[in-house]
């Protein structure tokens, strides 16, 4: 079968998980989630990861696959992705990737990310220490004797993309530069049929924002976060999901509990701004606009015309 894929994307809250199952429904198909904290364990309320009830049977792919204190790269995800994907292929189905990650999406419709082994972290521990005991100039002065084209393009103070860049040319003898075109595919390796979800009014989706962070707190989400932090599991990049570390201030008695309430759906409405952004650079993604989750039939309607033109029946 030829290597198409469907994929839903939106911003948070806006419906994507619902669209997808019933699209799986239709299509007898199954999903694979495109959302980089939904793949850690025990990471369920917080991360907005789909119920069993949720998913009507429907098998999900690439959910609860690692610890959260696990390194995890985008290289992996595109990994296991891919291999997801084709098995579904095989067995004659289109497969729906469904998350907010757009770059975990673009990279599995690519699949031509490799930059470095991110799983170590001895070279990006090693400039974390230099800046912090020389500055960030003397770590941007040996990306420059090594790379000097992503050093011209990196100001010295963006000091995690310049210490991503000689983690690459450390751990791989290449610039950024030289191992993107090596590895660069003529073509995106999978046909995608891209159908985004969101409101109409931005206004809309802010309170469906709101109200999901309500009902994570009536589902357990501030125990849930002291659970995790109790183990000792929300480190790195498990550590930097919205929806945890904005209550650990109220854990470590710093904050009000409505302080950290308040602080997490601001940083939810500002995580669903960066994310309209990223997608909206995307000119092939059929964007699906409603007024309010009662117009939801009109939503899958919509999708179902869409794809029927695109041959997907």
């Amino acid at each position: 079968m030829e290597n198409r894929l469907i994929c839903i994307c939106g911003p948070t809250a806006s419906g994507k998980t619902a669209l997808s199952v019933a699209l799986a429904e239709q299509l007898h198909t199954e999903i694979i989630s495109a959302d980089s904290m939904q793949i850690y364990r025990g990471m369920d309320i917080g991360t907005a990861k789909p119920t069993t009830g949720e998913r009507k049977g429907v098998p999900h792919h690439m959910l609860d696959i690692c610890a959260p204190d696990e390194p995890f790269s985008v290289a992996r995800y595109v990994e296991l992705a891919d291999a997801a994907a084709q098995d579904i292929l095989a067995r004659g189905r289109i497969p729906i990737v469904a998350g907010g990650t757009g770059l975990y999406m673009d990279a599995l419709i690519e699949c031509s990310t490799f930059s470095g082994d991110e799983t170590d972290l001895s070279v990006r521990e090693k400039y974390q220490r230099m800046a912090r005991e020389q500055g960030n100039a003397a770590v941007h002065a040996c990306l420059s004797a090594v790379d000097p084209e992503s050093a011209g393009k990196l100001h010295p103070n963006n000091l995690k993309r310049v210490i991503r860049a000689l983690e690459v040319y450390e751990q791989t003898g290449m610039t950024i530069q030289q191992l993107n075109r090596l590895h660069k595919r003529s073509a995106p390796k999978y046909r995608a049929a891209k159908i985004g979800v969101c409101p109409a009014r931005r206004e809309t989706l802010y309170q469906r924002i709101d109200s999901r962070v309500d009902q994570m707190l009536i589902d357990g989400l501030l125990e849930e976060t002291r659970r995790l932090w109790m183990q000792g599991a929300l480190t790195g990049t498990a550590a930097q999901a919205i929806g945890y570390k904005e209550l650990l201030g109220y854990l470590e008695g710093l904050q009000s509990l409505e302080e950290c309430v308040a602080l997490l759906k601001q940083r939810s409405r500002n995580y669903a701004k960066r994310q309209l952004t990223w997608l909206k650079r995307d000119d092939n993604i059929h964007w699906i606009y409603y007024n309010n989750s009662e117009d939801f039939a009109s939503v899958l309607q919509d999708a179902t015309n869409y794809l029927q033109k695109l041959g997907v029946q």
